[in-house]
């Protein structure tokens, strides 16, 4: 395995500042990520406010019994145990619940977490646990219920699994049955080529899929598969015991509601005079909190003191909610804005695991921790990688490729490759072969219009008759050329579909389970391995 970096353009021009100027968007941010200084302020701050977040006992009472049920790993009852312990500190990473783990990005995220939160701890001299906050609470099943593997014959392929209702309900809460289990699994063992790995690979996916209740259940057990071992803590935001330990919280969100409201809207002004985009809407009369109603979420807005759903389902006066809120916590859920205060109320978050997209609209809640009394905890970038595997790897030296050469599209250097194929010069002579008939055919056509004026239409539709015919064979001449060329361009198509599928980089399509199936489980350990590097830039893995 060789690593090598390959820094990618493009993306939130504020997550690039965050990453490589600091400086210029500091206001914005809670503090240098790269900074041993910051992470020591950080967990001082920790330190004194701790009192102002959620029982840490309880916490861990909550989350160990979770993960007794999901990620029973002895590593993560330890991570539990240090949890308890005042002045022990949580780096964390997050993600909605995905089909077979989703992307690979988000096993890379589980993998910055955890190298995270050992550096921490090495660099302050104490204990720093590692936690993925799954946001099961989101309700966005369409991004959620699919993922993509190569199949035997190296094409891209959809594995998508359906629900039993339709209700725009939380992820945690869609109950996926066993026959749609049954299915999905059956139709990635049948994509999955045959290898010495694939039975552990299969059972595990079995095992954790046909006792899941929910896409989330089945998410937890395989990421605890997964990184168990790490220690690293799972979290369920849809958990209704942690809902019971966030209802204080959510009580401080609906009082200061139009305080924070404030804060985001200004929040939004300091980023847009400062040059950059929002990532996320924010908008007024916005309550930034759900409410779920006979199953389904709704989103709140204000108006006049009231806060109600858009369609009128549901109707709360302040008074109302603080109620509602106190006897059914189960039934409050955040949204992109207010999840980022919450997270920061239930754990003594020392720094957050965020892709850059994330990293650029975390700036907007940056004034509306000042309003709960908090900081916004660091930030540190998610590693990013492309796995280039050791046949493919070859075919780009054969024909000369880099990685950017993969990334801009293929298709001019695929041509550029076949017509250096053409001994004969197919193409020119055929452009010479128009060109020339086209030079002399034209004055004759001119000459015969002197004659009669019908006959230079008729001797036009004729010259354009011919070159159609010379261009059809000249096309048949290509294609002949091309299936000389067909093994060739297989494996220029297989580079393509590896490393830049559907036109996306490959850790936002393709799942862990075809690497796994091919290099079994120790290849995780090996990506572990891994020396860290927060500094966003994306890496090859060359196998």
């Amino acid at each position: 395995m060789n690593i090598v970096k390959e820094p990618l353009p493009g993306g939130s021009a504020l997550a690039r500042d965050y990453i490589e100027n600091f400086e210029k968007v500091s206001h914005l941010y809670g503090g240098d990520f790269r900074s041993k200084e910051s992470r020591s302020i950080r967990a001082e701050w920790l330190d004194r406010s701790d009192g102002l977040r959620a029982d840490r006992t309880q916490v861990a009472a909550c989350l160990r019994q979770y993960n007794e049920k999901h990620n029973s790993h002895d590593a993560v009852m330890s991570s539990l145990a240090l949890l308890e312990q005042p002045g022990t500190l949580v780096v964390t990473g997050g993600q909605q619940s995905g089909l077979f783990t989703g992307p690979l990005l988000v096993v890379y995220k589980a993998m910055t977490t955890i190298m995270a939160a050992k550096e921490a701890a090495e660099q302050l001299g104490r204990p720093v646990v590692p936690l993925f906050w799954i946001a099961g609470e989101d309700h966005d099943w369409d991004e959620v219920n699919h993922t993509y593997v190569l199949n035997r014959t190296q094409e891209i392929t959809k594995i998508k699994i359906e629900k039993s209702e339709e209700k725009r309900s939380s992820v945690s809460n869609i109950r996926v049955e066993d026959e749609s289990w049954q299915q999905v699994v059956e139709q990635l063992d049948a994509l999955l080529q045959d290898s010495d790995f694939k039975p552990q690979i299969m059972e595990f996916i079995r095992s954790s899929s046909f006792r899941a209740d929910s896409m989330t259940d089945a998410f937890a057990k395989l990421m605890g598969s997964l990184f168990g071992k790490f220690g690293l803590i799972l979290l369920d935001s849809a958990d209704p015991n942690l809902r019971k330990l966030e209802e204080p919280f959510f009580t401080s969100l609906i009082m200061q509601n139009d305080a924070l409201e404030t804060a985001y809207m200004n929040s939004a002004s300091d980023i847009v005079n400062a040059g950059y985009e929002l990532q996320a809407d924010v908008t007024a009369g916005n309550a930034n909190l759900f409410y779920i109603h006979e199953g389904v979420r709704l989103l709140l807005h204000k108006k006049d003191g009231v806060f109600a759903d858009r369609k009128g389902q549901v109707s709360f006066t302040r008074d109302e909610l603080l109620e509602e809120v106190k006897v059914h916590p189960e039934l409050f859920s955040n949204n992109v804005l207010t999840r980022p205060l919450m997270q920061d109320y239930v754990l003594p978050v020392l720094a957050t695991v965020l892709g850059q997209g994330e990293i650029a609209y975390w700036a907007i809640p940056h004034r509306a921790f000042e309003i709960i009394g908090g900081q916004m905890p660091l930030i540190i970038p998610r590693m990013s990688f492309t796995v280039v595997e050791g046949t493919l790897h070859k075919h780009m030296d054969k024909y000369q490729l880099s990685f950017e050469d993969v990334r801009q599209g293929l298709d001019r250097k695929r041509h550029e490759w076949l017509a250096a194929q053409d001994e004969l010069g197919i193409e020119q002579r055929f452009e010479e072969t128009k060109a020339t008939f086209s030079a002399m055919y034209e004055p004759l056509i001119e000459q015969l219009g002197t004659i009669q004026a019908g006959l230079l239409k008729l001797g036009n539709n004729n010259k354009d008759k011919i070159l159609d015919q010379i261009t059809f064979l000249q096309a048949k001449a290509q294609d002949a050329m091309a299936k000389q060329n067909e093994a060739a361009i297989r494996q220029w198509e297989r580079i393509e579909l590896s490393l830049m599928p559907l036109g996306k980089l490959q850790e936002r399509v393709y799942n862990i389970m075809y690497y796994l199936n091919r290099y079994g489980l120790p290849w995780l350990d090996e990506l572990m391995a891994i020396e860290p590097d927060y500094s966003g830039t994306h890496r090859i893995i060359y196998m």
